[in-house]
């Protein structure tokens, strides 16, 4: 659904000033007049803010938001120049540089959030994990719970022929990536990716298929799949509807994990570099006010979110996860003030570590079919991750008295430190300076020289 602007057009040059002594000024943009896509998730909130709050229109940008049917709907409309940028999953614009689908160079000037994914799954599969689970002094299952878990219940289907199967949004989607990452650390093959198996299910012992976001709940209560990992509000969605239970979030398989981006292509970029400026400088805007405050805006946000042009769904389930907390089995909501981050943590820093974790997962599965030296993976984040233009812009917010510049690392070399071994589920630190040994260091998943050659993993 189109969302159009209708103010209007703000002059290019100076500005009422932010703050006393500040300097605002315009940036001459040399495309004022931009179609964004998205799709139906509450971490597209940056996006609906900037236009809601009119942040897009101080910086002279008069911007069209328009709700995508699903993923490569969003990617095709970039690259064909129908969207002039996307909210997207982190994985597109790395897999379409190096080929893996549709080739195209999209780079992204902008991350933009942090967690904010879960995985659920039937009432009728919860009720066979319950057994295989840990229980604090309360009587409820302690967190995080692994998939070794699953693992019975996964083994009881096999016995009697019949195949589990969960969803994930898309093939290079950080669901996808974080579901087979789960499984993996508990002792389950997802399945790799091979020339003739573009569905990675070779060697499977859980079956991953593709299912649009707001579709979930309703396949996972068809029975078509038995657990899924998405994005808000479709997690809670399944506890509000009674038909399935959240077991973890991405929160808890990987501390302050990267998820969405803001995707352009190159060819964007060079030609409007102002207008990229100004895009990016509006969304750190929207990122600062969705968290500032300890998250004193999240109900403003719920109540715009909820409207049919953004994500459509019941204010009470998208706040259910949005305002601090998260509610996994019916009734048990637990803190979590970080599950949806958009600002703190350097959320919105397009860090290289981050890309280089989603290509160490193509590698581990697959889809990068092929070893690559380090080096390889340094030199395609730094092609498509463009903190340059993210620390220009963030720049330009602090002169201008919008910004602090202790929320960026400005003395930073694009690389976040480590991520240590307590912070991940499977206790195995990833250090992105050393993808191949950290690669060679988790248990499922192709390591060295192999590689899949038809159903089989040689090497």
């Amino acid at each position: 659904m189109k969302h159009i602007v209708k103010s209007l057009r703000l002059a290019v040059g100076l500005t009422v000033l932010a703050m006393p002594g500040a300097r605002a000024e315009t940036l001459d943009v040399e495309k004022d007049e931009l179609k964004f896509g998205f799709i139906k998730l509450t971490d597209m909130a940056p996006l609906a803010i900037a236009y809601e709050l009119g942040f897009f229109e101080d910086e002279g940008l008069y911007v069209t938001l328009e709700a995508q049917a699903n993923w490569k709907v969003l990617l095709d409309g970039v690259i064909s120049g129908e969207l002039d940028g996307a909210h997207m999953l982190a994985g597109q614009p790395l897999a379409a540089t190096i080929g893996y689908g549709t080739r195209a160079h999209i780079v992204t000037p902008l991350s933009m959030d942090l967690n904010g994914n879960a995985i659920t799954v039937s009432n009728a599969v919860w009720e066979e994990m319950k057994p295989h689970l840990a229980l604090d002094d309360q009587g409820r299952p302690v967190h995080p719970i692994p998939a070794s878990a699953l693992k019975p219940v996964v083994e009881q289907f096999r016995a009697r022929g019949e195949e589990f199967r969960m969803g994930m949004v898309f093939p290079v989607s950080t669901h996808n990536y974080e579901l087979r990452y789960w499984l993996a650390a508990g002792g389950l093959n997802p399945g790799f990716y091979g020339p003739n198996d573009a569905n990675g299910t070779i060697g499977a012992d859980v079956l991953l298929s593709v299912t649009p976001p707001p579709q979930m709940p309703a396949t996972l209560e068809a029975g078509t799949i038995h657990g899924y990992c998405v994005g808000e509000p479709w997690n809670q969605q399944a506890v509000f509807k009674g038909i399935g239970v959240p077991v973890i979030t991405d929160h808890e398989i990987w501390r302050n994990n990267p998820e969405k981006v803001f995707g352009l292509t190159a060819e964007f970029v060079e030609k409007y570099p102002n207008t990229t400026l100004a895009i990016t400088k509006a969304l750190i805007r929207a990122a600062i006010w969705l968290d500032e405050n300890d998250n004193a805006n999240r109900a403003k946000a719920v109540e715009i979110l909820a409207r049919p042009e953004y994500v459509g769904a019941d204010a009470e389930v998208i706040a259910n996860s949005m305002t601090g907390f998260f509610e996994f089995e019916s009734g048990d909501r637990r803190p979590a003030p970080d599950f949806n981050t958009f600002f703190r943590h350097y959320a919105t820093y397009p860090f290289y570590s981050d890309a280089i974790w989603y290509l160490t997962q193509m590698r581990r599965w697959g889809q990068i079919p092929e070893a690559r030296p380090d080096a390889w993976y340094d030199e395609v984040a730094r092609e498509v991750y463009r903190p340059d233009i993210y620390l220009q812009a963030a720049r330009l917010l602090v002169e201008e008295g919008k910004a602090r510049p202790e929320d960026f690392p400005f003395d930073g070399d694009g690389y976040r430190p480590p991520t240590p071994a307590a912070d991940i589920i499977d206790g195995i630190h990833f250090d992105a300076r050393r993808p191949n040994a950290y690669i060679d260091s988790l248990p499922i998943g192709l390591k060295g020289d192999q590689r899949v050659t038809g159903s089989r993993i040689e090497g």
